[in-house]
């Protein structure tokens, strides 16, 4: 058994079934290897940024890792952008990446690069593979970090030789680590601040205590004491719709940002940050918290979360609730495109269990709260800042969540940075409605250079416009093996939404806003 086969062997061994991959030479044996031994899920990506976006996407949904498979240090720097977003939504990865033969690299071949120094700023755990011997028990080892709480990217560099040469051996899967508990003294400190009650105390969530059980257990406490829940900007996974406690998240303007946590006097952090601003700006607050409001650590990101809640309620006394009442599901919205109505749209026709995954930008800032009726379904945001992860994420997401209906709300601009992901989907056939949100320009970035003083001239203003000459969407998707439509109103979205969602299959909308 040579290196390549035992990697691939002590995969399936510790559960990860699924290898996004684009291949090069170097990682030859590693393919012979996939090819030979049944049980693994290749998804071919046509861009790193794919592969590692939709590893991203995969485990968020599935809760465990997919392996990505990227050729040498340049393959990996193409898909750092992704696993960047993957660091910050705290995913499991484990990036296998490809690199010179162990004898070779002194030599100084072309592909050569710091491929350990790349990786180091996306991963929580680096290590190459110096012999074909260890590559089965770096495999598991590496399984096993990625899912250290709260979840970190793991990346395993292959040489060439340790693939190729015998001596493989398989190894078994490594136990996973359960979070670390709260400690006691974190449980009362919330509790005392809970207790005394009155204005301005704030529980903040952020990673699983936003999902159902999280959500659950937030809202009793906040039934039983009064105390105000939200949740971090960009979230993983958040849990929404009907019968989930409707969080708003703290806003991406920064002016939006500080009055929404106006009145904020104790502020309780649960699995999430104190929230800092996107950017520094002359003159403004680095974070929307009122100075000298205090903040309480109820559970690190890294510490269980959930179980923290779940002590905090029994420390109060929290009886059950029946869940939240989110107000009657909206109807289909006719008129003109608006953030409004076509939020309303998607909220009275995604189905129950649906998946958005949502890099809407500024367009897509009404979006969220306009959905919260909607059927039950989990919310998906690009965490990192690094745009271009919605298209890959949403084709993780059908994979990792399979008979899961996906709808990816997409910028347009951000669109073009992984438009190859269509393709994948395509060649999958999985079922991800694309909506592309068609402004024909960076108009997030018009605002942030009013947001600095900036006076934009045309060279400004031309670096901001996408639509000299426009993008046809419709043709390009379909170029990609991916049917799509056009609509400039919200009728035409909601019949072709309707449409896309009676069928199987990937689809696309434009929307001209």
């Amino acid at each position: 058994m040579n290196g390549a086969e035992s990697l691939v062997n002590s995969l399936l061994k510790s559960g990860v079934t699924t290898c996004f991959s684009n291949p090069g030479t170097s990682e030859m044996h590693f393919v012979a290897a996939l090819d030979r031994i049944p049980g693994m899920h290749c998804v071919l990506g046509l861009f790193e940024g794919v592969v590692t976006g939709a590893a991203d996407g995969y485990a968020r949904m599935a809760g465990t890792p997919a392996a990505t498979l990227l050729h040498c240090g340049p393959g990996l720097a193409n898909g750092l952008a992704n696993l960047h977003n993957a660091r910050r939504a705290a995913t499991p990865v484990v990036n296998i990446v490809g690199d010179q033969a162990t004898y070779h690299r002194p030599l100084d071949p072309p592909l050569t690069a710091d491929t350990e120094g790349f990786a180091r700023g996306v991963s929580g755990w680096v290590r190459t593979s110096t012999d074909a011997r260890f590559v089965g028990a770096d495999a598991a080892a590496a399984v096993q970090a990625s899912m250290i709480a709260p979840g970190q990217v793991a990346t395993l560099i292959l040489p060439s030789d340790t693939s190729w040469d015998e001596g493989g051996v398989v190894a078994e899967a490594l136990p996973r680590l359960p979070a670390p508990s709260a400690a006691p003294g974190q449980i009362e400190e919330a509790a005392t601040v809970l207790r005394r009650g009155g204005t301005g105390v704030v529980l903040l969530l952020g990673g699983v205590a936003l999902h159902e059980e999280g959500l659950a257990l937030a809202h009793r406490i906040s039934v039983a004491t009064g105390c105000r829940v939200v949740a971090q900007g960009s979230n993983a996974r958040l849990a929404r719709g009907q019968g989930r406690l409707p969080v708003e998240r703290v806003p991406y303007v920064v002016d939006a940002a500080v009055k929404f946590m106006e009145g904020t006097a104790q502020l309780i952090l649960a699995g999430s940050r104190k929230p800092v601003t996107f950017f520094a700006y002359p003159n403004t607050v680095q974070s929307s918290v009122p100075r000298g409001a205090g903040i309480h650590v109820l559970a690190r990101p890294e510490q269980d979360s959930v179980g923290a809640l779940a002590r905090l309620a029994d420390a109060l006394g929290c009886p059950k609730v029946a869940p939240p009442d989110n107000g009657e599901r909206p109807h289909a919205a006719s008129g003109a495109l608006t953030p409004e109505s076509v939020a309303a749209t998607l909220a009275a026709l995604m189905p129950e269990h649906a998946v958005i995954a949502d890099e809407s930008i500024s367009f897509g800032r009404g979006f969220f709260a306009n959905t919260k009726a909607a059927a039950p379904h989990d919310w998906l945001n690009v965490t990192g800042g690094a745009i271009g992860g919605g298209i890959p994420m949403a084709t993780g997401a059908a994979l990792g969540a399979p008979g899961r209906r996906v709808i990816n709300l997409q910028a347009d601009g951000s669109a073009m940075y992984t438009v190859q992901a269509l393709w994948t989907q395509a060649r999958e056939q999985l079922d991800i409605v694309t909506v592309i949100l068609s402004n024909r320009k960076y108009q997030i970035l018009l605002g942030e250079l009013s947001q600095v003083g900036a006076n934009p001239g045309r060279t400004a203003l031309d670096m901001m416009d996408i639509g000299n000459p426009d993008i046809d969407w419709p043709r390009l998707a379909e170029s990609l093996g991916v049917e799509a439509a056009r609509t400039a109103s919200a009728e035409g979205f909601a019949d072709l939404l309707g449409h896309a969602l009676r069928r199987s299959g990937p689809f696309l909308i434009e929307l001209l806003i």
